[in-house]
């Protein structure tokens, strides 16, 4: 029997809240990805759940009904370059920050996914850890955040086909890390990561 998902609508009914989430915070390469949620009152999906615990199949079906129904949506890219330079947690809030303001509806309330933020532009917000596994529109964003990231790591993957970042979406596997080792790093590797299987050679 299929487990049963319980995701919680809102945090407060009758408030504009907006889920927050991001994906790819643990790859070697590529973007970190966040997008911020704005659902309907009342929003539910069988579906819908933590990207993370969904297949590909069913991620690509619930982003076109999220994308549709929506009050507001928006995802954004914060890239490798930004994430060396501020580090992958605030990176990661950097990006969540970016499509709060891209939202074209401003929410009442922030939704964030985990247990760190920062204040800005005056949102009042909380932060949960498993969210996305919590609210429902935390995990629209996780949902959101996935497919965009994993459709942008396929794109260059095409200009870099020896990394396999088509199936491993920069994360580091073994056929990942042998790449490296063999070719070397690309402008979309993070150079503030070094997995051991690199060091001393690479870094």
């Amino acid at each position: 029997m299929a487990k049963l998902i319980h995701l919680k609508s809102c945090m407060e009914p009758g408030r504009l809240e907006a889920g927050c989430d991001e994906a790819g915070r643990g790859p070697l390469a590529g973007p970190v990805y966040a997008a911020a949620v704005i659902l309907p009152e009342g929003f539910s999906h069988p579906l819908l759940n933590d990207s993370k615990q969904m297949n590909e199949a069913n991620r690509d079906k619930l982003r076109e009904i999220i994308e549709k129904e929506a009050v507001a949506w928006a995802v954004e890219a914060v890239s490798p370059a930004e994430i060396d330079s501020l580090n992958i947690l605030w990176a990661s809030v950097t990006g969540m920050q970016r499509a709060v303001k891209a939202l074209k509806v401003r929410p009442d309330f922030l939704l964030i996914d985990g247990n760190r933020f920062r204040p800005f532009d005056g949102f009042a917000y909380t932060t949960v850890v498993h969210g996305d596994a919590t609210y429902a529109s935390i995990a629209a964003a996780s949902v959101l955040a996935k497919t965009y990231r994993d459709e942008f790591m396929r794109r260059i993957a095409a200009e870099y086909p020896q990394y396999g970042w088509d199936h491993n979406f920069g994360y580091p596997t073994a056929d990942h890390l042998e790449a490296v080792k063999k070719y070397g790093l690309t402008p979309w590797h993070r150079l503030s990561f070094h997995p051991k299987a690199l060091e001393p050679t690479l870094f």
